[in-house]
């Protein structure tokens, strides 16, 4: 009996630890786009900051890769040019623009467009005949649906404000604390809320053109921590020779023991280090879709944080906005489900025509092992 017991505790557990991977993933973004708004104030450049991001991002990942993954196929022109395109959609220019658009906005406003990676990601594949409507079933009409609630939600989340919803407060406000060292002040206003959402779609947009092309690398090159070592590494030189063409003041590329290092260090071991490792490990155990559903979490917990801590506002337009965002998130991935269960029951026969591409896929892929060279 004490044995049956302990045999089902143990399943227990080991079913909780995707669970209490991806909590703490989704925790780890609330730090970083806390911090990312800390360093806003303080008033560093955003692009050198990403820049650092990458290059710690690079120096832990490569010795994980030399570690993990001792056989792997031959680097080619093919695969370096591919993990260029990697490095240039999937951070340099994802980053940058995400974190511009949260230095407009605020940190829920811009984790908000973030929900809106896998109905872009379907619209973008939808373009290019990688993915299908099939309005006859009621998966297809599910994600349409899906989709439209999200774009209705965005429109309300960018244009709408309302009256501002008071829930709880603080004295906290961490901003504060780092106001007084920034020449910088931003004035924010309609214009910079519009130009701040529009480099949050930009953000999504390379976010999900770089998931369609992480398919064919992954394909290609079927090594998780070395093609991610190499778009680190990509990314990094990409992000800093964008840095110095912006930015060839050397007083600021200095990191002292402030909060600009902490930022850095963070963003990239753990942000773009550890946590990509975490959400693969969840990837491979549940699958992509288990994954994508704590996306809205993650709005969810920013929300609360930048409330009690930042002293952010909340008004009824993003209430509204956010609601209808995770509503029409869900319906796509209930969508995406379903016709998984459908590919699942085809024979292998029509499955091997299918070109339809998982819009619910996070930057990691289930294909977590390198193939052995003999």
């Amino acid at each position: 009996m004490g044995q049956k017991l302990m045999c089902c505790s143990t399943s227990v557990v080991q079913g909780l630890k995707p669970v209490m991977m991806m909590l703490v993933v989704q925790e780890s973004y609330v730090g970083m786009n806390i911090s990312y708004k800390l360093v806003a104030e303080v008033g560093m450049n955003f692009t050198i900051l990403v820049a650092y991001r990458n290059m710690f991002s690079a120096a832990l990942m490569l010795p994980l890769a030399l570690i993990f993954e001792r056989k792997t196929p031959k680097l080619t022109l093919g695969i370096l040019f591919q993990g260029f395109i990697s490095g240039l959609l999937g951070a340099t220019m994802a980053q940058n623009f995400y974190i511009e658009s949260l230095g407009l906005t605020s940190a829920t406003y811009a984790v908000a467009f973030n929900n809106l990676i896998p109905v872009i990601t379907f619209l973008i594949a939808l373009c290019f005949r990688m993915e299908k409507l099939a309005l006859g079933t009621h998966a297809g009409r599910a994600k349409v649906v899906g989709t439209l609630v999200c774009v209705g939600g965005t429109m309300i989340f960018t244009f709408y404000k309302g009256h501002e919803i008071v829930i709880w407060s603080t004295d906290v406000n961490l901003l504060r604390k780092y106001s007084h060292q920034s020449s910088q002040v931003l004035h924010r206003n309609t214009r910079t809320q519009l130009l701040g959402s529009v480099l949050a779609l930009c953000s999504s947009i390379s976010f999900a053109l770089w998931l369609i092309f992480q398919k064919k690398m992954t394909r290609d090159y079927p090594c998780q921590y070395s093609s991610t070592a190499l778009m680190s590494i990509m990314a990094s030189i990409q992000s800093t020779a964008f840095a110095l063409c912006k930015e060839r003041d050397w007083s600021q590329w200095k990191l002292g023991w402030d909060i600009k290092l902490f930022t850095a260090v963070y963003s990239g071991v753990i942000t773009s280090g550890l946590v990509l490792t975490l959400t693969a490990w969840c990837v491979l155990m549940r699958g992509p879709l288990f994954v994508a559903i704590f996306n809205p979490l993650g709005l969810l917990l920013v929300a609360l944080a930048a409330t009690l801590l930042l002293d952010e506002k909340l008004h009824l337009g993003s209430i509204l906005g956010g609601v209808l965002i995770i509503c029409g998130l869900y319906m796509v991935l209930w969508s995406q489900r379903e016709e998984l269960k459908t590919m699942i029951e085809q024979p292998p026969s029509l499955l091997e025509e299918s070109h339809s591409i998982d819009v619910a896929t996070l930057p990691v892929s289930s294909d977590s092992t390198c193939d052995e060279i003999n």
